[in-house]
């Protein structure tokens, strides 16, 4: 299957492409990229909600030149993978094990037979969400993980106490294939820049807005109903403080200090009960860090360097 390239966002050098098929018969878009010489390993990039495998060809990039493998894909309900509804927009899901059993299928069918170890993690938002959930639950596969504005709670406001009982009412009478009240059909990231709370750099938010103009089957728009209930099942685990302790793997939870998406306050009291982890927070970063001004993805970098052994310094 083919990536969507255009002249600001090229198909990094090499790309291996296809799909597979998830043991519920979901059909998965993946890419996959070659280490290049003295390679230190792979790293898994599992994207936030209502992203796409061509928004990270930079990130693709900076791990390339860090000597790292590279592979990624498209969740079921986003991307050019399966849609779950007849009107492809709504972001839907029934349950976040659906996710589970994506990471799973990528893993068995492409990670571990194509890539070479070691396998680190590198999950932004929904997949940082994906990722703790897989460490917790006895998952193996990655030696370290690095988690980009995870979301373990919602950004607080006066309507988040109740959106979780809201959705599952809404759900339990029909209406889980619905978007969210206050959702609309439009592609995330198509607004305007002027008001967006993703990123502060107007030249990565354009590229990717151009990316969505070239291939519009690539957006997604607002949750649904069901998708939101679900979501708020997920996280409500992850507050009790007896689950981030019960993780094994070693966890760097980096935050966005102008976050309006996740909970940079939910962030640091995850970190805070991790055994093996660390988290801090990149002050002025909204929440998409990787699609952030040089000044904020730098000081990511720097951490993911210190923190994934092999990783060159500079």
């Amino acid at each position: 299957m083919r990536l969507i390239s255009i002249p600001a966002n090229p198909v990094p050098d090499h790309a291996v492409t296809g799909t597979i098929k998830t043991p519920d018969g979901v059909t998965l878009r993946f890419a996959r990229w070659d280490p290049p010489p003295g390679r230190k390993g792979t790293v898994v990039v599992l994207q936030g909600r209502a992203e796409y495998i061509e928004k990270y060809f930079e990130t693709v990039r900076d791990l390339q030149a860090r000597g790292f493998a590279v592979a990624t894909f498209d969740w079921r309900g986003q991307g050019l993978s399966d849609r779950a509804l007849a009107d492809p927009q709504k972001g839907h899901i029934r349950n976040f094990s659906e996710y589970a059993t994506d990471l799973g299928a990528i893993m068995e069918q492409v990670v571990l037979p194509d890539c070479p170890p070691p396998i680190f993690a590198l999950g932004h938002s929904m997949g940082g969400a994906v990722a703790i959930r897989a460490c917790h639950d006895g998952s193996r596969w990655f030696e370290r993980v690095v988690l980009s504005a995870p979301m373990i709670g919602l950004r607080s406001g006066p309507l988040l106490r109740a959106a979780g009982p809201l959705a599952r009412m809404l759900r339990l009478f029909g209406r889980g294939s619905s978007y969210i009240p206050t959702g609309h059909g439009k592609a995330t990231g198509s607004e305007d820049f002027l008001g967006n709370v993703l990123t502060s750099d107007p030249v990565r938010f354009s590229r990717n807005a151009a990316v969505l103009e070239e291939e519009p089957a690539l957006g997604l728009a607002a949750p649904t109903i069901s998708w939101v209930d679900a979501a708020m099942r997920a996280m409500k685990r992850f507050t009790a403080p007896s689950y981030a302790a019960r993780i094994r793997q070693p966890l760097l939870l980096d935050a966005a200090g102008r976050d309006e998406v996740v909970s940079t306050p939910a962030i640091e009291n995850f970190g805070m009960n991790l055994l093996a982890g660390r988290h801090l927070i990149l002050p002025g970063s909204r929440h998409e860090i990787l699609q952030e001004q040089d000044i904020y993805r730098a000081q990511f970098w720097a951490a993911f360097d210190a923190f994934v052994p092999g990783t060159p310094r500079y």
